[in-house]
């Protein structure tokens, strides 16, 4: 390949790639847009395919218990929004006993915590709110946590076999949050 045509080539990849380094946050936003008027502050950035499941009266109720120890704990919309997408991903919102067989280990309530790791005894994990605050209490130890991406800061408290899975809630758990904050 030619001198020229070589500049020629590496001057418009150049220009592609800084378009894109200007461009990418402002399109990474792009989806987090305010609920009914209300502010989209609680997304940092909503990251690849999203996931989505309609609630019961159970799982809304549970949401709201999430949101209700978030803000028992002082803590802002984002702690709410990353802890109601974890659970989303742990347990769909659902309060899970003992699953027999089909238990992870001996993993129990919304947030799939075992009481051999310390989280707890079976009682406290499947008490809502106990159960939000120990996972509050494990992200407030994470450094900087309000501004990472929500699958990092969900991850390093729970330590899953599927760190990005978390990442597929954050747009419902946005939205369940802009819904309920105030409420």
């Amino acid at each position: 390949m030619n001198t020229m045509l070589r500049k020629s080539v590496l001057g418009i990849a150049g220009l592609a790639f800084t378009g894109g380094i200007f461009a990418g946050p402002v399109a990474a936003h792009a989806d987090a847009r305010p609920v009914e008027g209300k502010p989209a502050a609680v997304a940092v950035s909503v990251q690849g395919a999203q996931s989505h499941i309609e609630l019961n009266g159970e799982q809304l109720a549970n949401a709201k218990a999430i949101i209700a120890a978030t803000k028992k704990a002082g803590l802002p919309e984002r702690a709410a929004v990353i802890s109601i997408a974890t659970s989303l991903q742990e347990s769909k919102l659902e309060n899970l006993g003992h699953l027999g067989d089909a238990n992870d280990h001996d993993s129990l309530g919304l947030f799939q915590q075992r009481p051999s790791s310390g989280w707890g005894t079976p009682e406290q994990i499947t008490d809502p709110e106990y159960s939000t605050l120990a996972f509050l209490k494990g992200l407030k130890q994470v450094d900087g946590w309000d501004k990472m991406p929500l699958t990092g800061a969900a991850q390093t408290v729970q330590v899953s076999a599927y760190p990005d899975a978390y990442a597929q809630w954050e747009q419902q758990a946005t939205d369940i949050v802009a819904h309920n904050w105030n409420s």
